[in-house]
């Protein structure tokens, strides 16, 4: 399995999740919003390049002028750049900018977003291990825990970041790709405030492994218990570095 290299292409429902229709409201803000996401989740990597405004559009049901108008306003503020020519488009920066400082977060919003995690993701991981996976999944779920595990400090969030949204793929059910995202966006906030450390980065590989050995081998209730082990470490350091 470890011959397989985890390609951005394989998370097929979580770039559907990402590039869906938007609600009616307000278009751009909804627009950059989405954008944001896809940054923060790591769909479109620091030094890659967002879809073109035309298929953005498409996607989200806006105009392009509402598409152009959302990526002026990150480029402004140092997310993304558009370049001109022959090899343009609009990429995400790198390295992404750092805010000088960082909005207050409220215990009752911590409780929520790491509530819904558990619900999603233990859910997400049960339904994934009683499923018969085919082939191309389960070697994707093993190469995107491989890919991650000699990551540095940079690279790890948004390689572990994928790794949870495939998991939540390989549950076969649509609707739950879009939620997982969704709060995998907010917890990724959340985990911005506070720098990576190399012993958490080895102990989650460690869990990585046993959830995705407990996914392959079917075992539903040892996934279930390896992702809330999982979790719980990284509330620990949330409600820690948080508090």
């Amino acid at each position: 399995m470890s011959e397989h290299a985890p390609h951005e292409g394989d998370l097929v429902e979580v770039r559907r999740a990402v590039y869906r229709p938007l609600r009616r409201g307000n278009a751009l803000e909804d627009t950059v919003a989405r954008l944001v996401q896809t940054i923060r989740l790591g769909v479109v990597a620091p030094g890659e390049s967002l879809p073109p405004e035309r298929e953005l559009a498409a996607s989200f049901g806006v105009s392009r002028d509402t598409v152009r108008e959302a990526i002026r306003e990150l480029a402004d503020t140092g997310y993304l750049l558009p370049r001109r020519g022959r090899y343009g488009g609009t990429f995400v920066a790198d390295p992404l900018p750092q805010p000088a400082t960082r909005r207050a977060v409220t215990p009752e919003e911590v409780d929520d977003v790491l509530g819904l995690r558990c619900v999603l993701e233990t859910g997400a991981v049960r339904a994934a291990a009683s499923r018969s996976l085919d082939a191309p999944t389960r070697a994707d779920l093993w190469a995107r825990h491989e890919a991650a595990l000699p990551a540095g400090p940079e690279e790890y969030r948004r390689l572990d970041t994928l790794l949870h949204l495939a998991i939540a793929e390989a549950a076969g059910i649509p609707s739950l790709v879009a939620l997982v995202a969704e709060n995998r966006a907010d917890v990724n906030e959340f985990l911005d405030t506070f720098p990576l450390m190399p012993r958490n980065i080895q102990h989650s590989g460690e869990q990585h492994e046993r959830i995705v050995a407990a996914i392959l081998a079917g075992r539903a209730d040892a996934a279930e218990a390896a992702m809330r082990d999982h979790l719980a470490g990284s509330e620990a350091l949330l409600r820690g570095f948080l508090a």
